[in-house]
């Protein structure tokens, strides 16, 4: 047993000391853009064009009712006008 325990032990040893260890993996290197001043402001932009024309609009109201006319002359006597209504005819 006293051998067993040592074997072990050096078969260990030789079984991790063999492995070849991994390298680390480069850091990827990744550029951020930085915001720098702001530039200069540019030109004015042109003219929109026009606008459409709006839709007509509703009806007004009826105003309110006007107020009585003035009363007229008293008319003058008739001269010599007869006026002669006809019959009416038979059915």
């Amino acid at each position: 047993m006293k051998y067993s325990i040592i074997f072990a032990a050096v078969l260990v040893a030789l079984a991790t000391s063999a492995c070849e260890k991994p390298s680390a993996p480069t850091p990827t290197v990744v550029t951020v853009p930085v915001p720098g001043p702001a530039g200069p402001t540019g030109a004015t932009g042109a003219t929109g064009a026009g606008g459409l024309t709006g839709s007509t609009g509703s009806s007004g109201l009826a105003g309110p009712t006007g107020g009585t006319g003035a009363t007229g002359e008293q008319g003058k006597t008739g001269g010599d006008t007869v006026v002669v209504i006809p019959p009416a005819p038979a059915r």
